[in-house]
């Protein structure tokens, strides 16, 4: 098999089985194709077709002319199409499993459970489409209101543009796709060029549903073509999951749009005082352990930082290392593997190379360190230096770094410190705790009795600071996707 570079993609020549891509509901093919590979051994797992420019066009004139239509049908055309969606996602759940695994390395087990959750949004979309229904306000509060009322309804901005990332190919596009077209809005999506396959899948289960034509579209191009795409006016909404300096880029490109920022952070996890049984210290220290390093640690909310009480660290340090130095790794297709592959060897050796400056610094290694390829396994730190990358910065792989800090006072404000405000874990039994947790920490979302990276998909999610504007959680995004429009009703009693 020949391949050749083409922007962000590598070109297939002799590959039969090749993905069409998908223009306004309808799958298409090109001339030009491009090679998906498998992160833990390099292996080619698929390829696809990528839309010319052409193609791009129509898919965003579609949307356009589509708009208002689409937003005059009827809850339950659209509630039909998403639970269908979600029923065909579970009946095709191991299928797409393997995919994931194939495109983006992530262990089975992973993949398995990113299908669940992602056949779960359009689930919980189906049934937020029949419930987005409005307010009626009394306005006779005044006595210039006698005889008034108003009816508040939602109405789509526009089109949007997802901008979906590698780390969690399928449940990610989900998040964009599901709310858009629970409102009536339509979308086009674009996932990340190294794992376009899970999205393309998407798509031939969406063609299934009678959505309308140009409701939808899934367009697997290039990184290089994204700017066009943003700065076009026919898509007044951006919703973009990725890194923080895309994400900025792209709020300052086009200042007076529609865009909600999914950046991630560097997500701390409290231990107090009070979680101090054995059973305590066991259950933080597995929790700890497991979600720092799942996914790889390409989460944005995976456990980076650990925030340790000096009351418990002797108890908890050896017990997070050894649940660390336990876990499995090695071919993500093996049954047993906890923590596969970063998304390719370059992030693996940008890891790698944070984790050794902040070893030159000071810190120390307990579990870990030593890269394999895109392979860095789960990884424990002490004493790195607080300007170091691995804590001030996203790691975005299975790297964790311990901390001492006599009191809760001083784990919030080391909390607070930090740029980035997505979610914290704080492990409390004390309730006055929780709720100064909730009321003091500038994040998203905290988390208490256990570790940051808890999400249900129905919740509001989302962060502060540098890690973004905007929510997601179905209903959430539903609200971003859509203004508020007043009917004031004039003569009628109440």
């Amino acid at each position: 098999m020949e391949c050749r570079d083409v922007g962000a993609f590598r070109t297939v020549e002799g590959m039969t089985d090749i993905r069409p891509f998908w223009i306004a509901g309808r799958a298409e093919t090109s001339s030009a194709s491009a090679e998906v590979v498998n992160p833990y051994d390099g292996s080619v797992v698929g390829a696809h077709h990528v839309p010319d420019a052409e193609q791009v066009e129509r898919a965003v004139t579609a949307a356009w002319e589509v708009r208002q239509a689409f937003s005059a049908t009827t809850a339950a055309l659209r509630a039909e199409a998403l639970l269908h969606v979600s029923t065909r996602l579970t009946e095709r759940a191991e299928q797409i499993a393997e995919l994931i695994t194939a495109e983006n390395g992530k262990p089975i087990r992973w993949a398995r459970g990113e299908v669940v959750r992602a056949a779960s949004v359009f689930r919980i979309a189906a049934e937020e489409a029949r419930r987005f229904s409005g307010e009626v306000h009394r306005l006779d509060t005044d006595p210039s209101g006698t005889g008034r009322a108003g009816i508040v309804r939602r109405f789509p901005i526009g089109p949007v543009l997802g901008i979906a990332p590698f780390n969690f190919p399928l449940n990610l596009v989900a998040h964009k796709v599901a709310p858009a077209l629970a409102v009536g809005t339509p979308i086009i999506v674009k996932p990340a060029p190294a794992t376009p396959l899970s999205a393309l899948v998407l798509g031939e289960i969406l063609a299934e549903t009678d959505l309308p034509a140009g409701s939808w579209s899934v367009l697997p191009v290039g990184n290089d073509v994204a700017p066009a795409l943003v700065a076009d006016e026919r898509l007044p909404v951006v919703s973009f999951t990725g890194s923080e300096k895309v994400g900025f880029a792209i709020q300052a490109a086009v200042p007076r749009k529609h865009v909600t920022l999914e950046l991630g952070g560097n997500a701390a996890a409290i231990v107090c005082p009070d979680w101090c049984s054995d059973a305590d210290i066991a259950w933080a220290a597995g929790r700890i352990a497991t979600f720092a390093t799942y996914q790889g640690g390409q989460s944005c909310i995976s456990v980076q930082r650990v925030l340790v009480d000096s009351t418990l660290w002797d108890r908890l340090v050896p017990a997070v290392v050894a649940e660390v130095s336990a876990l499995a790794t090695g071919s993500p297709w093996d049954e047993a593997t906890v923590v596969g592959p970063l998304v390719d060897e370059a992030a693996a050796v940008r890891v790698e190379s944070w984790v050794d400056e902040a070893v030159a610094a000071g810190a120390t290694v307990l579990a870990g360190g030593g890269r394999d390829g895109a392979t860095y396994p789960p990884t424990v730190l002490v004493g790195a230096p607080s300007d170091a990358k691995v804590v001030c910065e996203e790691v975005f792989g299975p790297v964790l770094v311990l901390e001492p800090v006599d009191g809760v006072s001083a784990a919030f404000d080391t909390v607070n410190a930090s740029r980035f405000g997505l979610q914290t874990g704080v492990f409390t039994h004390d309730l006055q705790v929780a709720f100064r947790a909730h009321a003091e920490l500038e994040v998203g979302g905290v988390v208490v009795g256990d570790v940051p990276s808890f999400r249900a998909d129905q919740m509001p999610y989302g962060g502060v600071k540098a890690s973004g504007v905007g929510r997601e959680g179905v209903r959430s995004a539903m609200d971003d996707f859509t203004y508020e429009r007043v009917l004031v009703l004039t003569g009628i009693t109440l």
